[in-house]
């Protein structure tokens, strides 16, 4: 690995690493603050079974996500496990029906070592000749069923559910009291703390110019909306209606992107290659950022009527902030 791990890193990884000796499968919450390194011990579970000739199954709710983990495994697999790159395979529901029926071919034939995905895997035709572990990452988008459809595809595959959103002990045993719990509590040493201040709508001026001054500074940022656009029902402010008064009004020296899921795959691809590359600004989105981008120079996030999102979600929005050496700011305006 390129990075030490954390002692409480180490810990997880030999645990997982018992888990898998024993002649039982593994059931185990993998659960860590946002940026605590979670990815890395799935990856090295993922490596383990690569090593014995079984094949692993990565399942995330959203695209972005699916196709994060893709990249990062695609440059981390290789050198650190041994696992070839094109032995990694990428499904989503919105892989071309070849591609999906060419996929699904190399998994039965067992050309493929690990594949990701979203809900796609789930799909009846997605057979596996070897599934040794199922890995779920941001495991409260599944249910119960789902977990078990994705563990049905092998003969009793290891698994690994993986979460960042922080839920209490009792609480834990309640949901998941079928797994074993490891917590990974430390970050890695470069992190800083994330500032989070919550503002009312009258101090929305002094929110933009701090984001100004960010972005003056050649740093990135995020605005969240609850809404994709304007309802009559709903008093809130939308993504497209507020990107377009920004791109005009606020930030017009800017170019400022706009995501929500009502895109298509493509054009969601698109948008966030120009905000990963520098070419954006900032990003004007709605909750489909919500989990696992990770974007080291955005340093601060905007949350637009943020008392319409729960807790667990403004944790991971807050945690798309602060992921290099710089400290991140989070800023919630409630109405």
């Amino acid at each position: 690995l390129p990075f030490q791990l954390t002692a409480a890193q180490d810990k997880a990884l030999q645990q997982v690493i018992h888990d898998l000796a024993q002649p039982h499968p593994m059931n185990r919450l993998l659960q860590g603050d946002v940026g605590s390194g979670k990815t890395v011990i799935a990856a090295a579970a993922i490596g383990i079974a690569g090593a014995h000739g079984a094949h692993s199954a990565l399942m995330t709710p959203p695209s972005i996500l699916a196709e994060q983990h893709y990249t990062t495994l695609r440059k981390l697999l290789p050198a650190a496990a041994g696992i070839p790159a094109d032995r990694i395979r990428l499904l989503l529901g919105s892989t071309p029906e070849v591609d999906k029926a060419q996929i699904r071919k190399e998994l039965e034939s067992g050309e493929v070592l690990l594949v990701v995905g979203t809900h796609a895997l789930l799909e009846d035709p997605v057979d596996f000749s070897k599934l040794g572990l199922a890995v779920i990452d941001e495991q409260h988008r599944f249910g119960v069923s789902q977990r078990a459809a994705l563990r049905s595809k092998g003969a009793a595959p290891h698994l690994m559910v993986v979460t960042a959103t922080p839920i209490p002990r009792s609480l834990a045993l309640t949901l998941y009291g079928d797994l074993d719990l490891t917590l990974i509590d430390e970050f890695p040493p470069n992190r800083l703390p994330i500032e989070t201040r919550v503002m009312r709508p009258i101090e929305r001026a002094r929110a933009h110019s701090f984001i100004r001054g960010q972005l003056e500074q050649g740093r990135q940022a995020y605005i969240i909306y609850p809404l994709v656009e304007g309802s009559e029902h709903v008093q809130a402010k939308a993504a497209v209606d507020e990107h377009e008064k920004l791109q005009q009004s606020v930030f017009p020296e800017y170019r400022l992107g706009l995501l929500h899921g009502r895109l298509g795959p493509e054009e969601k691809e698109q948008v966030m290659a120009a905000f990963r590359s520098g070419e954006l600004a900032a990003l004007v989105s709605t909750s489909v950022i919500e989990v696992g981008i990770d974007i080291p120079n955005v340093t601060v996030i905007l949350i637009e009527g943020a008392n319409r999102f729960g807790l667990a979600q403004l944790h991971q929005f807050r945690g798309r902030v602060g992921r290099g050496a710089l400290p991140g700011r989070c800023l919630l305006l409630t109405e």
